[in-house]
């Protein structure tokens, strides 16, 4: 904050905080308080100045940083930092090409999370940072980006639901699981809410039913299985 205040708001810095708070909800599963992931970030206040990252070089093992972040909690940092509103995510090359030689275990999940960034992520947000263990957040899309809006929900404990407004614009679709962690649909109600369900320890994406999505997406997620 101080050094920022130095140059006068001119520049971009890397979220550390949120990076060293995504480690921690990685270590800490369902005792961690996912209310407050966004707590003390730069992403919450300076949003227009902040470069959000799940890790880096520097977070692996041995280097100066050390706090990468765990495997099962990953799909849920890379949707939290590339769906949400605010900040500028930046991808690891490690989670998407592999470290040291080892295969990537996350680039089906971050090529889906991309696909739907491009085509859903737009609009207004709504957050939903209202229970320990389940955290959401919707964007409702905009007239611009046809078959826009998607609703966000992460859980590092039991089975969660959550109902969340995604605009009445969207009054009776039917929204789909987009990442293929939940089969059931949901059926906006004539207000824009949706009562949307996550599983244990996932992530839930959720976009219309009827949006189009990149073919190659199930694909590359088969490759990756």
């Amino acid at each position: 904050n101080e050094y920022l205040k130095e140059e006068r708001y001119k520049v971009d810095l890397f979220d550390v905080p949120l990076h060293y708070n995504m480690y921690q909800a990685s270590k800490q599963g369902r005792d961690y308080d996912l209310s407050k992931i966004l707590d003390g970030t730069l992403v919450q206040n300076h949003p227009t100045l902040a470069v959000t990252f799940v890790d880096n070089h520097d977070s692996q093992w041995g280097s100066s940083l050390e706090s990468a972040v765990e495997d099962w909690f990953k799909p849920s940092a890379y949707a939290l930092i590339l769906l949400m509103k605010e900040g500028y995510p930046c991808i690891f090359y490690g989670d998407y090409y592999g470290v040291s030689g080892n295969p990537p275990m996350h680039r089906g999940i971050i090529d889906n999370l991309l696909e739907i960034r491009k085509n859903h992520a737009f609009g207004e947000q709504n957050y939903y940072f209202d229970h320990p263990n389940t955290i959401g957040f919707t964007r409702v899309g905009d007239d611009d980006h046809p078959h826009s809006g998607v609703a966000v929900l992460i859980s590092n404990g039991e089975d969660g639901d959550k109902v969340m407004n995604v605009g009445k614009q969207h009054a009776g679709e039917t929204w789909k699981e987009a990442t293929g962690n939940v089969e059931e649909t949901v059926t906006i109600d004539e207000e824009g809410n949706g009562q949307f369900l996550v599983h244990g320890g996932n992530v839930a994406v959720w976009i219309p039913e009827n949006a189009p999505q990149d073919p190659k997406q199930d694909a590359r997620v088969e490759d990756e299985e």
